[in-house]
């Protein structure tokens, strides 16, 4: 067994996140055992701690987009070796022999198990021994993850800590940017210019959308960041004159708000046959939208969560390869320090992502 220092709660009622000490298997087969550099503090985490899905087990370690460097091999490994830096996000694992796994969407496994996450275990346990494994995310020294849910990043890569969150807020928005097959014809709103948005935005404007649209909450604070990154227009969601201003004018949304929130203003400005996709919201909207907003003009409304192995790779090439990098803020991997980016998190006050750095450290 290899004893892993790492931060989290240990019982549903702990407030704070504190140094847990626990345990994990030695690599197995085809698993590497990856010492964590950098690892994200992304909204999700924040609701796996407070158990808002009712799926957290404790003792709950959250991460899930994380850099770190291959220490160790199982006997099966062929792909990595001991020195290899590489990046994991939310999939560690899935049935591999559904039928959406056959068609590379293990992030949508129809396994009795559905997929397995980094912070947490299975998704959707069918049975009681699935239920109780506890995977341990990556705010901790190490994890052992198949080499099959390994990304590996390219040598001589620098500013890793800026490379971590691409495994979670930039592959969650890469997959349902690349389905809507954006243009220059291509009309697109953005709500939300935190960690996921502020990506989304830059990759859009990379893919050749013809006209981009941030809306916000925050437009004061958010404005120049938004035009600096590509925006053509940053728009006040709560200016009800401003949402009219684009009534029926955009083709596509995408929504990166983890947060309850309305959708029928946001409805209200797609063009007739237009899609909004939300990806960051696990739970009930704000308010109980009524169906005509969809039906009156023929609209489609999608959910998308986290992506594939293959959306990852990809959404790694295509950052890099436009200099496509998140602006963080890197704090120490100490309790108290963790514990205040949560507060700052739920108060709306990280400009775009946090980061700890040097867990194994510690």
């Amino acid at each position: 067994m290899i004893e892993t220092q790492g931060f989290g709660s240990s019982t549903p009622s702990q407030k704070t996140i504190s140094p847990l000490t626990f345990s994990r298997q030695e690599p197995q087969g085809t698993e590497l055992q990856i010492e964590i550099l950098y690892c994200g503090l992304c909204h999700s985490d924040v609701e796996l701690l407070a158990n808002n899905w009712s799926t957290t087990k404790y003792p709950c370690i959250p991460g899930h987009e994380a850099v770190g460097r291959v220490t160790a091999l199982g006997p099966d490994v062929t792909q990595y070796k001991p020195g290899d830096i590489v990046g994991i996000g939310t999939l560690m694992d899935s049935c591999l022999s559904c039928s959406a796994c056959g068609e590379g969407f293990e992030n949508l496994c129809e396994g009795p198990n559905g997929a397995m996450m980094l912070h947490g275990g299975f998704l959707t346990p069918g049975d009681a021994e699935a239920a109780k494994v506890n995977t341990f995310g990556a705010w901790s020294g190490s994890v052992v993850v198949k080499e099959r849910f390994v990304i590996r990043i390219p040598e001589g890569t620098g500013e890793l800590e800026r490379v971590a969150p691409v495994f979670c807020a930039g592959t969650d928005t890469w997959g349902p940017l690349r389905r809507l097959q954006l243009d220059g014809r291509s009309r697109l709103g953005i709500i939300g210019l935190g960690g996921p948005g502020h990506l989304a935005l830059q990759m859009a404007k990379k893919m050749g959308t013809g006209h981009i649209v941030v809306f916000t909450t925050h437009p004061e604070e958010k404005r120049e960041a938004a035009l600096c990154f590509g925006a053509d227009e940053v728009v006040d969601s709560n200016d009800p004159a401003a949402m009219k201003g684009l009534h029926r004018s955009l083709n596509y949304i995408l929504s990166t708000v983890p947060v309850p929130f309305d959708p029928t203003p946001y409805l209200r400005t797609l063009r007739r046959r237009g899609t909004m996709t939300v990806m960051a919201l696990l739970g009930p909207y704000k308010n109980l939208f009524n169906n005509f907003e969809l039906a009156v003009a023929g609209l489609n409304l999608r959910g998308s969560m986290i992506g594939s192995i293959q959306e990852t790779r990809e959404s790694l090439a295509f950052c890099l390869e436009h200099g496509i990098l998140p602006e963080v803020e890197v704090i120490e991997a100490e309790a108290g320090a963790i514990n205040n980016a949560i507060k700052r998190l739920k108060v709306a006050d990280v400009r775009f992502r946090i980061h700890q750095g040097g867990i194994v450290e510690l």
